[in-house]
């Protein structure tokens, strides 16, 4: 059963950090799926933040994710991270972890939700001034 369990949410002020986690089930989980993050924010839906790719490419961001956010997984292991500096209000929301299937050597990245299979649970992230 394929399972995807986020941590490390919390709450924060304006300008703190804060580093999620995603752990795979299985320890060769990620070299099928390409590893994305989403964050759904009160009144929006649900919205792409970062995704990494394994081949040839450097990590995708969301336009507000770019110099504040980073993407990574721990070398081949099961876990990806999202680490997150320099918060605002606007980043308070649940973040989830999802899972795009490989379909090729080279890793087209998926921006939508409808690109993601599996989906964790969401761990809430909170900012507030």
């Amino acid at each position: 059963q394929v399972q995807l369990v986020e941590s490390g949410g919390g709450s924060v002020q304006t300008g703190g950090s804060l580093r999620l986690s995603c752990v795979g089930s299985g320890r060769l989980f990620w070299s099928s799926y390409i590893p994305g993050w989403f964050r759904q924010t009160p009144g929006k839906g649900r919205e792409f933040v970062a995704a990494l790719p394994r081949s040839r490419g450097s990590p995708t961001y969301a336009e507000f994710a770019k110099g504040r956010f980073t993407i990574s997984r721990d070398g081949a292991g099961n876990t990806v991270y999202l680490e997150m500096h320099s918060l605002k209000a606007d980043d308070t929301g649940v973040y989830y972890c999802a899972a795009q299937p490989r379909r090729s050597i080279i890793d087209v990245v998926s921006t939508t939700t409808e690109g993601y299979t599996y989906w964790g649970q969401g761990t809430q992230v909170t900012v507030s001034s």
